[in-house]
């Protein structure tokens, strides 16, 4: 496992070079021109997110297929994800991050727009969509569609399954010495329940869980910001000051060269909002909406608020508990700074955070279930739904017990290798995005 792990790790200090990162912030850049700036009507996309359109095409509803795809990125990415791209980034890690949700905003949009665009009715009335689809129907290539296809799969073990895993067991370990091996039989158990009912089953939930975790981590994070208050400022001059730093700072302080600030922010906030890998095309394929432009709108504010909101809130907890008590990271592990940050509320704070990350975590497992089915479905058919939940629920024991280190850079890898057919394939088509 070692030796794979050190293979892992050397080919992710080579994909997530200067190269990819230039890729990826330059489609969100480009995108953000080409469609005059779409994120200014982010308060439309967050109102329409709130109506009904029962009388569109589709088998969901803008809502459910929005917290679907909140549920799939609002997991530990944003908790433990940012922890470590404070400690393996630096401080400026934060704004990296912060700036890849800004602008993968219009991205998101791309993505949904041709996602609702090209998307099938199957035989059965349900919608199938995507980038597996939009690269088959709009750029006829089935090879990258089925190397999407498959790449999407084999994330839905990694990115949306082992990672949540891994930190459900490692928090239930921690808090209550509770073994790996029985937290991931919990895991599977309780996120099995939900999959097997599909898509709806998979809506309902998360209509019902996603609003309510995401305000109950909110409260808790402004508990600790005010009582932070005197180091917010500071907090946010450290962080912008650090992201562009052409060295590490001096005394040995958490920070780092602007390459790792840029390289961990950036890949942080990928895997937390996931705009540019396609992911969330597939949750507004299905939703019932009237026209591509309204769901993409719809789908852009899951980027919103899970990293211009959710992951800067974190990032800020994070470094002004850092400056309030610097000797609380002393030994800690990355994944460990927010606890530090939490264990500033009395009594409860650790217990508080490890609830969030249960919560997170369960939410995004079922999400990306939905997400690797519909790569099955494209792949395979139908026939293969039941083979893939299977090892779904089983890769939800194996990633309990798995470490986390080795975790997070296989997730790392697989995004990478997402992104290129992902990316070349809404370039390509970018006239046919209409704002």
């Amino acid at each position: 496992m070692n030796k794979i792990f050190v293979i892992i790790e050397k080919s992710n200090q080579f994909v997530w070079g200067a190269p990819l990162l230039i890729i990826l912030m330059g489609t969100h850049i480009f995108f953000t021109f080409r469609l005059k700036f779409v994120q200014r009507k982010i308060g439309k996309g967050i109102k329409l997110s709130m109506s009904t359109s029962s009388d569109s095409e589709g088998e969901t509803s803008s809502f459910a297929a929005l917290t679907t795809t909140l549920a799939a990125t609002l997991g530990v990415g944003n908790i433990i994800g940012v922890s470590t791209a404070v400690a393996l980034g630096g401080p400026g890690a934060i704004l990296w991050c912060w700036i890849t949700g800004v602008l993968g905003m219009a991205t998101t949009y791309a993505e949904c727009y041709l996602g609702v665009l090209f998307r099938r009715r199957a035989n059965d009335g349900s919608y199938l969509g995507g980038p597996m689809y939009t690269l088959e129907h709009a750029l006829h290539s089935k090879i990258l569609a089925a190397l999407l296809g498959f790449l999407i799969l084999i994330a839905s073990y990694g990115v949306g399954c082992s990672t949540q895993a891994n930190s459900i067991s490692k928090t239930v370990s921690t808090l209550w010495g509770v073994s790996p091996y029985i937290s991931g039989i919990g895991a599977a158990m309780i996120a099995g329940l939900v999959i097997v009912g599909g898509v709806k089953a998979v809506g309902n939930f998360c209509m019902k869980l996603v609003p309510a975790m995401g305000a109950f981590y909110i409260f808790a994070c402004l508990v600790i910001l005010t009582m932070n208050s005197h180091f917010l400022l500071p907090a946010i001059g450290l962080i912008l000051r650090s992201a562009f730093l052409p060295q590490a700072m001096a005394g040995g302080f958490v920070g780092s060269t602007i390459k790792l600030a840029a390289r961990y922010g950036i890949s942080r906030g990928l895997f937390s909002n996931e705009a540019g890998l396609g992911t969330a095309a597939i949750a507004a394929a299905s939703a019932k909406t009237k026209n591509p432009h309204d769901q993409a709108l719809i789908s852009m504010s899951a980027t919103f608020w899970d990293t211009v909101v959710m992951c800067a809130v974190t990032g800020l907890v994070i470094v002004s508990n850092m400056m309030k008590n610097p000797s609380s990271i002393d030994g800690l592990s990355p994944g460990e700074f927010t606890t530090a940050a939490f264990r500033q509320i009395p009594y409860v704070g650790e217990y508080v955070l490890g609830l969030a990350i249960i919560a997170f975590a369960i939410a995004t497992l079922i999400g990306w279930s939905y997400f690797g089915e519909r790569a099955v479905i494209y792949l395979f058919g139908k026939e293969g739904i039941s083979a893939y939940r299977l090892c779904y629920i089983v890769m939800i024991f194996v990633g309990a017990i798995l470490s986390l280190e080795f975790v997070w850079e296989l997730s790392d890898f697989i995004n990478a290798l997402i992104i290129i057919p992902n990316i070349l394939s809404i370039i390509i088509l970018y006239k046919k995005i209409k704002y």
